[in-house]
């Protein structure tokens, strides 16, 4: 079907062009960091990805000049809606030309399959979901991309905006190299949280009780995320899914899970930056990629912490300070010398501190969009 240079995907060809859009839009950029191809094939797949359980999903590409020009998403998450009491959907995977009306016409389409869906806004991008890859980077284009963070062209922003989008939360990014930190005033701040705390414990994910794990990180962090912005409570099917692609990826040195006498309290997850890696690869894991993500490893100088959760009731003892700590302790003799905190919410002032505290500095800002339908 084709809707004024808009073509909805129904073939497996569609579907192609579609994952295969940015690495053509990107191929000049020093910055850009080609994903892999098959994490975003399985991402797409209504069938497989459990996210779809609960959320349907179109997708469009645009043409101009006889060329492939654009592409987005249209999602409805049905368990987003019914945990927040609302009717929004979904923009995500949004990479378009800088054309006015070709923006336009991807944001128009994707806007009426959401109206006819019944819903009554607009919010993204999120790319496909909310606990997905979510934002628009708005500053410091020069800067590559930390593992899982979105990259995209400068003048995204003015086309989401002429579209007529409005500015919805901030998504930040702090900054925290090895010079920043005082490390002597952050052990004695940190001898005092333990003596405070006289039954605290933190220790490593345990990778053969996975399943276990898994679920004491997903009881944390529902529990400590539910009064922020666009939360949705994890589902047991999600992380377990998630659980077994970070298998690959996930370090037990930079995860942790803080006990206060043996209960379960915080936890923290940083992730080696593999994006140092797959800027190499060009989304392809095979036949060569596989060996530059195998040996690459120790070439890593970067990591990045992508989850950090507190129950609400020992918030303010300073464990989070403790865990950011623990992995900094553990990345240096690795030679891990750069980090990033991301995203922190605009609004979330604690974290903000915290970041603050153990030497970041705002290093980029992303951005959520909505429109009225």
């Amino acid at each position: 079907m084709n809707t004024n240079g808009v073509t909805i995907v129904t073939t497996d060809d569609e579907r192609k062009k579609f994952i295969e859009f940015p690495y053509q839009h990107y191929a000049d950029n020093d910055v850009w960091v080609p994903p892999l191809r098959m994490d975003q094939k399985k991402l797409i797949n209504t069938e497989k990805n459990p996210f779809f359980d609960n959320a349907e999903m179109a997708l469009f590409i645009a043409e101009h000049n006889g060329e492939i020009a654009g592409r987005i998403s249209a999602v409805v998450d049905h368990r987003y809606n019914e945990h927040h009491g609302t009717k929004t959907g979904h923009f995500g995977f949004f990479e378009c030309i800088d054309n006015q009306q070709t923006a336009n016409l991807l944001f128009r389409v994707a806007s009426d399959w959401l109206r006819e869906k019944g819903m009554k806004d607009v919010l993204g991008p999120a790319s496909p979901g909310m606990m997905d890859t979510i934002g628009l980077l708005v500053d410091n284009f020069d800067k590559q991309p930390y593992l899982l963070m979105p990259y995209n062209k400068p003048y995204y922003e003015k086309l989401i905006n002429n579209a007529g989008f409005e500015e919805e939360m901030d998504l930040l990014a702090f900054y925290v190299n090895r010079e920043d930190i005082d490390l002597t005033r952050f052990e004695r701040a940190l001898d005092i949280v333990y003596k405070r705390n006289p039954g605290l414990k933190i220790r490593e994910v345990n990778m053969k009780k996975l399943n276990e794990e898994v679920e004491i990180v997903r009881n944390i962090y529902n529990q400590a995320w539910k009064d922020n912005w666009g939360f949705l409570p994890l589902t047991y099917d999600e992380l377990q899914h998630t659980a077994k692609d970070f298998k690959m990826i996930l370090d037990t040195d930079f995860a942790h899970i803080a006990e206060i006498d043996g209960k379960p309290v915080a936890f923290s997850i940083a992730l080696l930056d593999y994006n140092q890696l797959f800027k190499e690869m060009n989304g392809n894991l095979f036949p060569f990629g596989i060996f530059k993500f195998l040996f690459g490893k120790k070439k890593i100088d970067r990591l990045r912490t992508a989850l950090l959760g507190v129950i609400p009731e020992y918030r303010g003892k300073g464990i989070d300070a403790l865990l950011t700590q623990k992995a900094i302790e553990k990345g240096l003799p690795r030679g891990l010398t750069q980090s990033e905190i991301s995203w922190v919410l605009g609004n979330n002032t604690e974290m903000i501190r915290l970041a603050e505290r153990i030497g970041g500095s705002l290093d980029k800002t992303y951005k959520m969009y909505r429109k009225e339908l």
